[in-house]
């Protein structure tokens, strides 16, 4: 009885596993594939897939990492130029011509 009950925990573990692979390269193949085609969020999903297959695997866990740690960056750029865009948009603060204020 204990033979069959170690069989069955081997199993549902190696489906488990087995699912997770699956699902998560499909989600990272999709993501590949996104960053070409211009329908899809490919790095959204590579990211997704990363984290599905971090569940079960540690070299997953560390390209997803370094994947938020690259997009947290990217996302820190972003609002750096936006924020240096809107200022340069406003321009400086100088008087009207004819403003007699001063």
């Amino acid at each position: 009885m204990a033979r069959l009950s170690a069989v069955v925990v081997f199993v549902v573990r190696s489906g488990r596993r087995l699912a997770v692979t699956v699902l998560g390269l499909a989600l990272v193949l999709t993501g590949l594939a996104g960053v070409v085609l211009p329908l899809l969020p490919g790095p959204l999903l590579i990211i997704a897939g990363l984290a599905v297959l971090a569940t079960e695997y540690v070299w997953a866990r560390r390209a997803l990492e370094v994947a938020r740690g690259r997009a947290t960056q990217a996302r820190d750029g972003i609002r750096r130029r936006r924020t240096r865009r809107q200022g340069l948009q406003a321009g400086p603060d100088l008087p009207s011509p004819g403003d007699d204020s001063s």
